[in-house]
């Protein structure tokens, strides 16, 4: 691959999820990707599912879903021979990603200090589940569990009476977004510094930093927030919405986008309880009332087109199997294939990012366990060389 990054090499020490979605973007844009895994089973992940596909119905899809464009080789830190050759390729890498829990790469005998005596350039980014230091900082984490301590459960479900997980493992994933993210500016400043650093995040700090207007409404307003369901905190109409054949999206967010939604449902945008967003989002309950018994006149076909033509943001509810199939998803490279070594050439989720003049990248798959380690050992020893 060619890409941004492609001169940089990352050392992938990481595991499950966070990590290996920082580090997997990091080789969607470009970067050589070296994942080390234990000899004994490698990532966990590759045991989590269903489902599991394969002639032996043994590959984890939850695993090809957070380590494409990387090589795979076994290592185990426990031995002097691992350790060596972890030193070895740290000498020659940019990039350290590891998400042990707090103390463990020390135990190991790769403390910061150690690390940066093997090369002072190294950025290294460390992600924990409720970060490095504090009271909890040795404390594990997993994505759900982030999910609660961090809030965001207590913002999502029908009702504050009932929070809800959010479907996608979200903490894990915005975590390694933020990591990706703090790598790349390490190392731009390493341009002009010559010295690597370590970048922290954890699934608290990545779930905490989205709470956005969330968290001014507590910090600034006083107001702990709840719960809606499928309805804006604070705007309305904004939300799902029935109809005769189920469900669509409706996403007020002006009195201008309020006046044609109103227009096409029959309804009077100047009455006192709908004037303004303040008003609409007081009598949010009547309002919703109101939009659906004019909504159940028709389908969802019939609305979204009424609404695409009045030029109101709106949505159908798409499940996974509609959006891979829809050409706007493909058009926008959110779908790649890519040549797997036992399963033949299988469609993958795509990066969300595109380069001009990249179109033509090819990606390559999720690696068996252990199947780069003689072309990692070969480069090495033409980079030592």
């Amino acid at each position: 691959m060619s890409g941004p990054l492609g001169d940089i090499v990352v050392l992938d020490l990481s595991r499950a999820l966070a990590g290996p979605h920082a580090a997997q973007m990091l080789g969607d844009l470009g970067a050589r990707v070296i994942k080390v895994e234990h000899p004994g089973g490698g990532d966990e992940s590759r045991g989590w599912g269903p489902p599991f596909v394969g002639p032996d119905h043994d590959i984890s899809t939850y695993f090809l879903a957070a380590n494409r464009n990387k090589q795979s080789i076994t290592v185990d830190l426990k031995t002097a021979e691992g350790k060596t050759l972890v030193e070895r390729l740290v000498r020659q890498s940019d990039v350290l990603v590891e998400n042990f829990r707090t103390g463990v790469l020390d135990r190991l005998g790769f403390t910061v200090d150690r690390l940066h005596e093997l090369n002072p350039r190294l950025v290294i980014l460390s992600i924990t589940g409720f970060g490095h230091d504090g009271p909890e900082g040795g404390r594990p984490g997993y994505d759900q569990i982030a999910q609660g301590e961090a809030g965001l459960m207590s913002l999502t479900g029908p009702s504050p009476d009932e929070p809800y997980r959010v479907g996608a493992s979200i903490a894990d994933l915005l975590a390694g977004i933020h990591g990706a993210y703090g790598v790349v500016a390490a190392l731009y400043e390493r341009e002009r510094t010559g010295l690597g650093r370590v970048v922290r995040t954890s699934l608290l700090a990545a779930v905490t930093g989205v709470h956005s207007y969330h968290g001014t409404a507590w910090t600034v307003g006083g107001k702990v927030p709840g719960a809606n369901g499928n309805h804006h905190a604070s705007i309305a109409p904004y939300g799902a919405f029935r109809c005769a054949d189920g469900m669509l999206q409706i996403a007020a967010a002006n009195d201008g986008q309020w006046r044609k939604v109103a227009a096409l449902l029959d309804i009077d945008p100047d009455m006192a309880k709908y004037a303004s967003n303040r008003d609409r989002f007081a009598h949010r309950d009547e309002l919703i009332a109101d939009m659906e018994k004019a909504l159940g006149a028709h389908d969802r076909a019939h609305w979204l087109a009424k609404l695409a033509e009045a030029g109101v943001p709106a949505g159908a509810i798409r499940t996974l199997d509609e959006v891979y199939a829809w050409d706007q998803t493909r058009s926008q490279g959110l779908l790649v294939e890519v040549d797997h070594p036992v399963l033949g050439t299988i469609a993958l989720p795509g990066p969300p990012l595109r380069f001009d003049g990249t179109d033509g990248v090819r990606h390559t798959a999720p690696p068996m366990l252990g199947q780069d380690e003689g072309a990692v050992l070969r480069w090495l020893e033409e980079r030592e060389g």
